[in-house]
């Protein structure tokens, strides 16, 4: 007797959808979005979002050619990467699949703010890529509110000049257009591919820190403030800026940069406050290198081995399609319900560390029992 690994795939997926609940996606278009926090699973609040923008776009299904008046570049960007793309979206996954803004020809950042274009380290987003050893450190941590990326780099490999003190991005910009005109952000975090309208990312020629916040999260304008743009990445984004490794972690969402208790900090004010402490982080996991190269995609054909599903090492990577899931954490409910999109995104599959994918494929006791029964058919299969 045989049965393929991809039948009992298609299975797994048909229990998953008859298990979870599917909530309608919300958009941050909306008048008010709601975000669920659960205590200790038994008691939960609510609070409201009540961020509106003029459109809300997704890649692959409405992304315009120019996104603002006076745009140098476009959002219609296909998948095929090269070194002359005028491509400004930028999406940010993870460690292993995230981009940054940079100029498009060698210029500083200050220079160029309002036409920079995206550098990305995978080929799939029709991008500028990442020369090989551009990063040189990296620090992925997805919080409730936000998802940020801060390390360190050598950034003349893509144009900028040694030294440059940098500059900031941002969605606004001083005329509301943004720098650059234009540039949007996207990523899968919190359980799908959205646009994220509220981010800040500051480049120089060796450090960089970018971060993105969850529609749905907590004050997402606020932990996303783009107004400190002379206070660079450690004072606006405090986390690790190690060189030398790469991970992904979990971690705690800090305090937005310039508010300290009722007080606020305005740039120029006669005294600066220092940053606020680093928020801590845990479930980190690391990666051996990162290299440029393509987004991993679902085969066309035959069986998928069961190391695509559930790796040897305990991480979960999860494949385009494979399964609908609704994100499901002792700390948050985001009622947030999406297709896994198959972006190379792992993390350890500990009890309280698990990725989005991982915690809605573990979610119901009846996936786990499928999941041993795989193994013991897989391994029959072998003997046989």
């Amino acid at each position: 007797m045989s049965l393929s690994i991809l039948s009992l795939v298609a299975l797994i997926a048909t229990c998953i959808s008859a298990q979870t609940t599917t909530t309608p996606a919300a958009t941050t278009s909306s008048a008010a979005a709601t975000i669920t926090t659960a205590a200790n699973a038994t008691a939960a609040a609510t609070q409201s979002n009540t961020l509106s923008y003029s459109a809300t776009y997704t890649p692959g299904v409405n992304l315009p050619v120019t996104s603002e008046t006076g745009q140098s570049g476009t959002n219609q960007c296909g998948v095929a990467g090269n070194s002359t793309s005028m491509c400004q979206n930028v999406y940010i996954n993870s460690v292993q699949d995230f981009c940054l803004w940079g100029p498009p020809s060698p210029a500083g950042i200050a220079d160029d703010e309002r036409i920079e274009v995206a550098y990305c380290l995978n080929s799939g987003y029709g991008t500028r890529i990442f020369p090989d050893g551009t990063i040189l450190g990296a620090h992925f941590v997805q919080t409730p509110d936000y998802v940020q990326i801060t390390g360190w780099g050598d950034f003349t490999k893509i144009g900028l000049p040694n030294p440059d003190e940098g500059g900031e991005l941002d969605p606004h910009g001083a005329d509301g257009n943004g720098n650059p005109i234009g540039g949007l952000v996207f990523g899968n975090s919190y359980g799908k591919m959205q646009q994220y309208h509220e981010w800040t990312n500051f480049m120089s020629s060796n450090e960089f820190c970018i971060r993105a916040c969850n529609p749905l999260g907590t004050n997402p304008a606020g932990l996303c403030n783009h107004i400190y743009d002379v206070m660079a990445c450690e004072w606006n984004m405090p986390g690790n800026y190690d060189q030398g490794y790469f991970e992904d972690c979990q971690g705690d969402s800090g305090e937005p940069m310039g508010v300290y208790g009722s007080s606020t900090f305005y740039q120029g004010e006669p005294a600066t406050p220092p940053a606020h402490p680093a928020p801590s982080s845990s479930n980190c996991v690391r990666v051996a290198s990162l290299t440029s190269g393509s987004i991993a995609s679902t085969p066309t054909g035959g069986s998928l081995s069961l190391s695509t599903i559930f790796s040897t090492s305990a991480q979960v990577t999860y494949v385009e399609s494979v399964a609908t899931f609704t994100e499901v954490s002792t700390t948050s409910t985001a009622s947030a319900t999406g297709t896994a999109t198959g972006t190379g995104v792992s993390a350890a599959a500990s009890t309280s560390g698990k990725s989005a994918a991982a915690r809605g494929l573990a979610s119901t006791p009846l996936v786990a029992m499928l999941v041993t029964i795989i193994g013991v058919m897989a391994g029959a299969m072998v003997a046989i």
